[in-house]
């Protein structure tokens, strides 16, 4: 799902940025709600929950997207980076 997402053209910073406006939208109900609707305090903490839950997965799938962006990065490195990196000595687990 995240490589189609990827492929679709949506990017972390996005998924990310719908986040913060998540936040920003759940604050901005509970007010509009709190003065506007006759049903009181209990809807707006309603409206401001029920909003305020979409922040975690809008972070979630920015964090998988951010992921995906990073793989697909390494797999265009330059053929003399991939040789160079060759030359570079492992570290060994002796002793462990």
């Amino acid at each position: 799902m995240i490589k189609t997402l990827h492929k679709m053209g949506l990017r972390s910073s996005m998924m990310y940025g719908a986040g913060v406006v998540s936040i920003g939208a759940s604050i901005a109900s509970w007010f509009i709600s709190k003065e506007f609707e006759p049903a009181g305090m209990d809807r707006a903490d309603r409206w401001a929950l029920f909003v305020g839950e979409w922040a975690p997965t809008f972070f979630a799938v920015g964090v998988a997207l951010r992921m995906e962006e990073l793989e697909m990065e390494k797999g265009r490195e330059t053929p003399e980076w991939q040789e160079q990196s060759s030359d570079i000595r492992r570290p060994t687990r002796a002793g462990v």
